[in-house]
């Protein structure tokens, strides 16, 4: 039996572990856990047919694919800001065929969820507004017609923001990846107001902590579960409260011990239950 938190299954963010498909399953025998939230990026690559084969052998269930785009640049929020999501307008033919086929990708693997960011959807121009929501209803229709729903990831807006962008679309096949480490990394707001801000549209949820910039302008820092600004105990309450019925996938993209970090997160999800009311 696959460990849980409470009512929600963990997963693993494949890409976390930063190995193949067979090390990401012997990983998750390791954990206890049965679920992982897949990257579809090598998909993308020279040997993508192979990797796809060996997901397929795998005795695990996903919990959601993911999928990011070549031209994605985190060296700075700067370069995230000009390069994230769909935004770029030379890069939105590739981007569209990507989204399309890790649809149909996700679809046949029989997931009912495909991750991205969007990009930076804050912005006071109405056109490139207008044409980032042309592009979203554009996905989301290839979503609905796989019988699969596409989740925006949170942190590159507040919460305010992302909610006001799904109210004005209404699309069924849209809905959210809740990152509260997000929030905190790129000084969108506070996870916990999120959560309740956009609780009916959260479908899946990373979990992962931060602490915020010094420094207006850079990046904050990420921490192993537990240790950062998020509050734990806190966040998983807010979940409760909102109703989220989904899973909840460790994510991990610092630090020299990424196993250590995610069989520590698992740990303390796992004493959730017994911390309730915990602050």
């Amino acid at each position: 039996m696959s460990v849980k938190c409470d009512v929600w299954p963990m997963a693993v963010c494949s890409w976390s572990l930063r190995t193949n498909p067979d090390g990401v399953a012997d990983a998750m025998r390791q954990l206890g856990i049965g679920h992982v939230n897949l990257t579809l990026r090598p998909v993308f690559a020279e040997g993508g047919g192979a990797y796809l084969d060996a997901v397929r052998r795998q005795q695990w269930t996903i919990s959601a694919t993911t999928i990011g785009f070549p031209q994605e640049d985190y060296s700075s929020l700067e370069s995230i800001r000009a390069t994230g999501g769909i935004l770029p307008d030379d890069c939105w033919p590739r981007n569209q065929e990507m989204v399309v086929r890790a649809a149909a990708i996700t679809a046949e693997l029989g997931v009912r969820f495909l991750t991205m960011h969007a990009g930076f959807i804050e912005s006071g121009d109405a056109t490139q507004a207008r044409r980032l929501r042309d592009r979203l209803v554009s996905l989301a229709d290839e979503a609905a017609r796989r019988g699969i729903m596409l989740l925006m990831e949170t942190g590159q807006e507040t919460a305010e923001c992302l909610r006001g962008l799904l109210e004005e679309l209404h699309h069924p096949a849209l809905g959210v990846n809740f990152d509260p480490a997000n929030m905190i990394l790129y000084g969108k707001g506070d996870p916990i107001a999120a959560v309740r801000t956009l609780g009916p549209w959260i479908k899946h949820v990373h979990i992962k902590d931060a602490i915020r910039t010094k420094q207006p302008g850079t990046w904050g820092a990420e921490v192993p579960w537990g240790d950062g600004e998020v509050g734990a105990t806190v966040f998983l309450n807010a979940l409760k409260d909102v109703g989220f019925a989904g899973v909840l996938a460790i994510e991990r993209e610092a630090g020299n011990n990424r196993f250590g970090d995610i069989r520590l997160a698992a740990e303390r999800l796992g004493s959730y239950a017994k911390s309730k009311g915990a602050t």
